[in-house]
């Protein structure tokens, strides 16, 4: 069957004309359900709900309520009636649970329904849950993101996306309302182009960090140091984005530091399954871990700038954190 997601409600009199001439055997895809609402799935739930029917789920009330969307109150109700589901979930384990257990996504979805894949995984999670889905009908994407909330809200994520090419554009007026899509091959391959992302940025926030503190210790201004060094060859996207915030002292979260310690093991993990040495992530993850048992753990990854403050001179710090 051609899958098509039209918008009836927002066409064009063109559209509709042409939407009219669409093959009998076209199926007309509104009813999109989210599952996992936090601050990512909170943000895409948002996002999709501008253009398409959107139903949201989360096992938090506190999460459904501060959503921003129609929610439903179980799983089953938001997944039985969607043409597409996304999935947007802390870790493995919890993927595996909405998945795959008793009155699971497996279980309660439309069996022709399409489910999108939006966390950040091991592919072999990724591969053993597409196959489950499959046994009912159900076909999945893998589709992990490159981008926070903000760039969720604003259509500016980037899709790593992994699938057949018929299931992807199948889903493609929804993805393209969340972002760029980028193509890496099979199911699997979007998750580990996604985790080895995660081992570039979370060490470049570290060594960006590292680095920072060590300047505002030999005494230049911070704020003179950023101007410079945003411009220079050292500079990235998570300095020019994240440092400004810093230099602000707000550490409110956008993607936290536990969750870039979870993702720097997921590349360790993905590296000694394959027998590949990953030392830069270890020791990265031995300091995202030490910054957690300090406090941090809730706070953006920016704030291991104030944990390596920390470990300059009193002096510094308080010059750096503008006290």
């Amino acid at each position: 069957m051609t899958r098509a997601y039209l918008n009836a409600t927002q066409q064009s009199p063109d559209s509709r004309a042409a939407s009219s001439a669409l093959p009998e055997e076209t199926e007309i895809m509104n009813v999109i359900a989210v599952v996992g609402l936090g601050h990512m799935g909170g943000a895409v739930a948002r996002r999709l709900d501008e253009k398409f029917e959107v139903v949201g789920f989360d096992a938090a009330e506190g999460a459904r309520e501060r959503a921003g969307v129609t929610t439903a109150s179980t799983l089953d109700k938001a997944v039985s009636d969607a043409d597409i589901v996304f999935t947007s979930l802390p870790n493995d384990s919890i993927v595996r649970d909405v998945w795959l257990g008793p009155g699971g996504l497996v279980a309660a979805a439309r069996e022709d329904a399409i489910v999108v894949e939006l966390s950040t995984i091991m592919p072999t999670t990724m591969r053993d849950i597409a196959s489950a889905a499959t046994g009912r009908g159900v076909r999945s994407v893998d589709c992990p993101v490159s981008g926070g909330p903000g760039e969720a809200e604003t259509g500016r994520l980037s899709l790593l996306v992994g699938g057949d090419d018929a299931t992807i554009d199948a889903v493609s007026a929804a993805l393209e309302q969340l972002g760029t899509i980028r193509r890496t091959g099979d199911l699997g391959t979007g998750k580990v182009v996604k985790i080895v992302n995660n081992m570039m940025s979370m060490a470049n926030v570290l060594a960006a960090s590292e680095a920072f503190s060590l300047g505002c210790a030999a005494g230049v201004d911070p704020q003179r140091l950023f101007d410079v060094l945003s411009v220079s060859g050292g500079t990235s996207q998570h300095f020019t984005k994240r440092w400004p915030k810093a230099l602000a002292g707000d550490f409110t979260p956008g993607f936290t530091i536990s969750l870039g310690e979870k993702d720097l093991a997921l590349g360790m993990e993905l590296a000694r399954s394959l027998r590949v040495p990953s030392p830069v992530a270890a020791t990265g993850r031995e300091i995202y871990q030490m910054a957690m048992l300090s406090g941090l753990a809730d706070q953006d990854i920016v704030a291991l700038q104030q944990f390596y403050d920390s470990w300059s001179s009193e002096r510094a710090s308080k010059k750096r954190l503008g006290e």
